[in-house]
């Protein structure tokens, strides 16, 4: 793979741009070794965007309620990042990456980027590579990033810990308004948006809001920030202003409590964390020592013939 021109990654350029988020997708040894030197050259460059999670469960309009709310930003003045991640199948690993596709109005913008990246098993479904692809839009000035998730397991989490601001995206619930939400997703929201409130669907829209406003009022607390819930139609393109209103308000307060470069800081620390136990077991797994010791080991505890933590304490000592 030819070396990334990051003189034409700053000027935002897309193909410069697209082809330094290949590299960093690539799983090859030397490509990993060039694409943390593209990284932390242009490191100084980064930092500058807000970057905003959006999960919900599928059907809620992910995607029609992105393409609105990335047209609104771009009329605003603003260059819009999508990272998309996709789910890879389990089998082939092949990925749909139909992203383009669903929002082809948003992909034909000169100010937008739409990159869809196969999760490939990552726990929770969010691409591994995605914080470093964040970095790379932020260097080509991009001022808004967002993150879709597939909403499943534990992709909230994941997406959760690399973003600035979180949003559920939610549809008007018939019958438990509460169905279906888990407790630990209302902790990590910092708003509710109730799409498809439109034709019918308004006043249901309302009831459901209050009921998950409430919902709110009992378990979040203290902090800068009380979680909000708001409604909207991305079909009709309505409600999609206050949306961007409540996350330029929510940035704003942040930084005057200084929470926002400190959010930041901590995601820093827990991705290195997360990276050291990540590169530990790859060189585990490597190991040829561990590679022979391994079965024989697996067999014994199987057979109650040894604890696990005395065989994992074996694996560990051959490092």
């Amino acid at each position: 793979m030819p070396s990334i021109d990051l003189d034409r990654l700053k000027q935002g350029n897309r193909r410069a741009l697209a082809k330094a988020i290949t590299l960093v997708e690539s799983k090859l040894d030397s490509h990993r070794m060039e694409a943390q030197q593209v990284l932390e050259s242009i490191l100084p460059h980064t930092g500058n965007s807000i970057r905003i999670g959006i999960t919900g469960i599928p059907g809620v309009g992910k995607s029609t309620f992105i393409e609105s709310f990335g047209l609104h930003l771009i009329e605003q003045g603003k260059k819009v990042a999508v990272l998309a991640v996709d789910p890879s199948s389990p089998i082939r690993g092949g990925s749909i990456l139909g992203d383009k596709t669903r929002m082809e109005e948003l992909s034909r913008q000169e100010n937008a980027f739409i990159r869809p990246s196969p999760s490939e098993g990552t726990m929770g479904g969010v691409a591994q590579k995605t914080r470093e692809t964040m970095l790379l839009c932020e260097a080509a000035g991009y001022d808004v990033i967002i993150v879709e998730t597939v909403g499943v397991g534990q992709s909230e989490y994941e997406v959760a810990a690399m973003v600035d601001f979180f949003l559920v995206l939610m549809i008007p619930n018939a019958g438990d308004e509460l169905q279906g939400i888990k407790r630990g997703i209302m902790e990590l929201a910092d708003s509710l948006v109730i799409n498809k409130a439109d034709g019918e669907s308004i006043n249901l829209a309302q009831r459901t809001r209050q009921h998950y406003q409430n919902a709110f009022h009992l378990i979040k607390g203290g902090g800068f920030w009380n979680p909000r819930v708001l409604t909207c139609s991305a079909m009709e393109k309505s409600g999609i202003d206050d949306v961007w209103n409540m996350i330029s308000e929510y940035r704003e307060l942040a930084i005057k409590n200084q929470a926002f470069d400190e959010k930041r800081s901590q995601q820093n620390s827990q991705w290195l964390q997360k990276l050291i136990h990540e590169l530990l077991e790859m060189r585990l797994h490597q190991n040829p020592d561990v590679q022979q010791k391994m079965p024989s080991l697996f067999d014994q505890v199987i057979r109650n013939k040894v604890t696990p933590y005395s065989a994992a304490r074996q694996i560990v000592d051959l490092l």
